[in-house]
Formats: structure tokens, sequence, C-alpha cells
């Protein structure tokens, strides 16, 4: 359970912030080496360290995906992308695949909404690339927040330019959660400018999500 951001609209919150400040951590323990062992036994290809950031975790999560390399397993993240360099250094050898959230290209998203900066998650994505991970991109388009031109063209030009047009872009639909319950819903229109946006820039795998 938590993150290491706080993004008002959340639509994991129950999990993502239920430990903060000083509130109990719900669950079972289960140890990195029952992790690999279930994973075997239901035949399944890969684990998979998401809904709640796995980089708040990152001792846990590389136990396990040591053991899960071992065992022939590929090991998937989905990560908000706001991690250090100790962190991305240790994880990178035993990581297979990569989903990273973005947010903007900036801190004006950031700063007012996710308790973060913009440049460490730049960096990040910037790096898995480079590592040759396979690598997908994943922003939640929310309403007044993101969702202006300047700021979906300013999110697929640092994709095609920085990163690589064949990396996909998920764009995807958000519903009122945590703090912004009285955020409307995605407009579909919204969606597709977006998606619009990535191929007009050259992103050659754009998907339109969670509609």
């Amino acid at each position: 359970m938590g993150c290491n951001l706080r993004c008002l609209w959340c639509q994991n919150w129950a999990i993502s912030q239920a430990s903060k400040p000083d509130r109990p951590i719900y669950g079972e323990d289960i140890s990195p080496e029952e992790h690999v062992r279930r994973a075997l036994a239901a035949g399944c290809p890969s684990i998979a360290y998401t809904y709640t950031e796995p980089i708040i975790f990152v001792e846990y999560a590389l136990d396990t995906m040591k053991l899960a390399r071992e065992a022939g397993l590929k090991n998937i993240w989905k990560t908000a992308g706001y991690a250090t360099k100790e962190t991305l250094d240790a994880i990178i050898p035993y990581l297979d695949a990569v989903n990273v959230d973005l947010k903007g290209t900036d801190d004006e998203v950031y700063k007012e909404y996710c308790g973060g900066t913009a440049q460490p998650v730049l960096d990040t994505i910037i790096r898995f690339h480079e590592s040759g991970v396979h690598l997908e991109i994943a922003t939640l388009v929310v309403p007044g927040v993101n969702d202006r031109i300047d700021q979906l063209e300013r999110m697929a030009r640092f994709i095609a330019e920085e990163v690589g047009k064949e990396v996909p872009w998920h764009v995807n639909r958000f519903f009122p959660g945590w703090k912004m319950m009285d955020t409307a819903i995605t407009p579909m229109q919204t969606l597709e400018t977006a998606a619009a946006l990535g191929k007009k820039f050259g992103l050659l795998h754009v998907h339109i999500g969670n509609v």
C-alpha cells in the first residue's frame, strides 16, 4: 500500500493513499519465494508489480524480481516513474517491461496536483528507453488538469523526440476519484484529440483507454 506521489485524481486512491500518514498497512505477509511459486503453479509467464507504486516497496520487489528471473519469469512494472537513479540502477537488470505514467512535461501539473516535480519522471522514461526495457507510456487525461492542447502536444512531442516514435502512448479516460469527485469524466472528443496529436507527431502506437 502507498505511493510517493499524491495525485488528487488518483484512480487507485483507496490503496495508494490509504496508509498515509500513519494508518496501518493491511494485507497478508507473502514471501518473494511464495510469489514466484504461485506464479509458476498458475502457469503465469510474468509477475506484474502494479496498482500501488513499486518504487515504495523496491527492496521487496527486487527480492522477488531476482527470484522470478532465475525461474524464467518476466518482471513487469506499472509506475509513476518518480524514482532516483539508484533505484533505476538496481531494478533495470531484472526488469523486462514497464508502463510509466506521464502526467505532463513540466511542473505545472506535478507541483499543483501530485506533490512532486516533472523532471525525475522524464529522466526515468528516457533511462528506461535507453536501457532496452520494453517501454510504454500512459497519460490519464484529466479535465482542467492536463487536457489543454498545448499540454497534450508537449507530451506527444516529448515521446516522439526524446524517447521514440515506436513507444506506445495510452491516453486514458479519467473517472471521478479521491479529491476530484466533482470533476467530469473525460469527454471522448478530448481523448480523440490527444490521439490525433500523438499521430501528428509521428507516434506509431496510440491507444485510447478506459472507455
